[in-house]
């Protein structure tokens, strides 16, 4: 199941046989190198001592882990296991050791140093790129992009991805996925367009609610003005872009990075000749697709299909 993967911005490399040249990749191996670990580890580290000092400088009188767990409401072996570095930091604890230790938010930008850290630096500057984009230009041949993706459709694509996660990890990549839709609900959001294949609206890889949730947002997201969402009919013409889902992202400079993945790799291409032809690619699939009216169409009678 390929297509879990996508968007997951969190274990691909850049397969170098799309363009002939690897722009901007690198080997990601289970998604960060040594010195990317070291950063996450420095981070996760700079957590529990200040956890440790905090709990230990509390006033009027120090906390033991196993009060500190009572007024958090959670387990002593939690807040252990924080302490010496291991296990995963619920995502819940550090707005409550926040609330609890009265250190204005100290915790939860800490968490979120750690969470940004444990992305691949490749996945960084895709996440970089976005934020500061004027215009998001998506297709995907598989799934419902990221950016659109209800939380409900998510945990069954990552749960799909990642059969034996747990569900503190799937919720919180769902939260991670979801953070990255902000950019949309900003005063000033870049402009959207996404071209989805038909496939991705008959995929059944989650229950029928689900899926008609999903669609629904597909609707509701294309009604906004910076929004245009478009549909690419089955038997539309074979594609540059057919095997796997691409982004191009226009900075605020108008210069343009074309962002490709596929199974476990990926790669940032702003090679002026490989950009130019990703453009025109694009242009070929928008020619190609569905009016943004007969697209909508089309997902209403699919989520009629579903009742």
């Amino acid at each position: 199941m390929a297509y879990a993967n996508h968007c997951d911005l969190q274990e691909h490399e850049r397969r170098g046989d799309w363009t002939g040249s690897v722009v901007r990749g690198k080997e990601m191996g289970n998604g960060l190198d040594a010195e990317e670990v070291a950063e996450v580890t420095d981070a996760r580290r700079e957590f529990a001592e200040e956890l440790k000092s905090a709990r230990e400088l509390h006033e009027p009188r120090q906390l033991s882990q196993e009060a500190l767990a009572r007024l958090a409401r959670t387990s002593k072996s939690t807040l252990s296991r924080v302490e010496t570095c291991k296990g995963r930091i619920p995502s819940e604890l550090p707005a409550k050791l926040d609330e609890v230790l009265g250190t204005d938010g100290k915790f939860k930008r800490l968490f979120e140093e750690i969470v940004a850290r444990s992305f691949p630096s490749l996945y960084r500057q895709r996440m970089a790129l976005e934020r500061d984009a004027v215009a998001i230009r998506e297709w995907s041949p598989t799934i419902v992009p990221g950016l659109l993706q209800t939380a409900d459709y998510a945990r069954y694509l990552l749960k799909a991805g990642a059969p034996r996660a747990g569900e503190e990890e799937v919720s919180r990549d769902v939260e991670n996925r979801l953070r990255r839709q902000a950019l949309l609900n900003v005063d000033t959001p870049p402009d959207v367009h996404v071209v989805l294949c038909e496939s991705v609206l008959r995929r059944r890889f989650c229950p029928q609610e689900v899926m008609k949730r999903q669609l629904r947002a597909l609707l509701e997201a294309a009604k906004s003005p910076t929004v245009r969402l478009q549909v690419l009919p089955l038997d539309a013409p074979g594609s540059l872009f057919i095997d796997w889902p691409v982004s191009l992202i226009t900075s605020p400079s108008h210069a343009v990075s074309v962002c490709v993945e596929t199974y476990r790799t990926a790669n940032i291409i702003d090679e002026p000749e490989h950009v130019r032809r990703a453009i025109r690619t694009y242009d070929e699939l928008t020619s190609e697709a569905l009016s943004t009216r007969a697209s909508a169409r089309m997902i209403e009678e699919q989520m009629e299909s579903l009742s």
